[in-house]
């Protein structure tokens, strides 16, 4: 029997890229958006017409508990399980440590990090825990690891992705639960669109593969690591980075 996998921010450029690996690897789809839900049923539609699996689209703001605690009763009232969850919703801002704003630290955190809590947790509770069975992936990013300057918010965010993979991996892997988490390095998305040319060829340079990442690089990490073929693979944080850091 097919699997199903809820992709968080599944409309973009590394979450439509995520949406389109896992279809093709034979999993049932749940695209997630926060605003955009024509993008979404439009992929969801491509999805079953190229693939031939169940594909569809919902919609949920992940830093509100209270719109992923109603996400998560239409996916058990519509669909009835979930097997994969890749949290991958996020944002970026670029600004000085000293100019952040409150709102600036509360809406980074609250989408980047107590989104993926609050996922997570009700993925946990409903699905996983009751089958002894399951596997979540998290994307982080190269900068929680390391730390961007002018990304102090999102960095810190990041890293705490990170280690709340770390820890649930050893709090979950007696109940069959996977979770591993890729942090990605510079990749060519909508998110790319504030730097100039002469500094994403910076960026080009600085990487030791000279190459800057697709999404469907980050795709095909993640399938790989919600695979069995990963089955021995848990809290484990894979660099997809071309080389920038290690």
């Amino acid at each position: 029997m097919s699997k199903t996998v809820l992709v968080t921010g599944g409309s973009g450029g590394i979450g439509a890229a995520l949406c389109v690996g896992f279809a093709q690897a034979g999993y049932n789809v749940i695209v997630l958006c926060r605003h955009k839900l024509n993008k979404a049923a439009h992929l969801a539609n491509e999805l079953k017409k190229s693939y031939g699996v169940n594909a569809a689209a919902m919609e949920a703001d992940v830093s509100d508990p209270f719109s992923v605690k109603c996400l998560f009763d239409q996916i058990e009232n519509e669909v009835g399980t979930l097997d994969v969850l890749v949290n991958n919703a996020g944002i970026a801002q670029q600004k000085l440590f000293t100019e952040l704003t409150e709102d600036d630290w509360k809406r980074m955190t609250g989408v980047n990090l107590d989104g993926v809590f609050y996922c997570t947790q009700e993925a946990v509770r409903r699905f996983m825990l009751p089958r002894h069975s399951g596997v979540i992936l998290n994307v982080s990013s190269m900068w929680g690891q390391v730390g961007a300057s002018c990304e102090v918010h999102y960095s810190a965010a990041k890293a705490g992705v990170i280690g709340m993979t770390k820890a649930l991996a050893k709090e979950l892997g007696l109940s069959g639960i996977r979770v591993n988490c890729i942090a990605p390095g510079v990749v060519m998305t909508d998110m790319m669109s504030g730097f100039d040319e002469e500094t994403i060829q910076s960026l080009k340079e600085e990487t030791p593969l000279n190459a800057l990442g697709t999404p469907k690089d980050i795709a095909d990490a993640a399938v790989f690591l919600c695979s069995r073929r990963a089955k021995f693979i848990t809290g484990q944080v894979l660099g997809v980075n071309g080389g920038f850091v290690i």
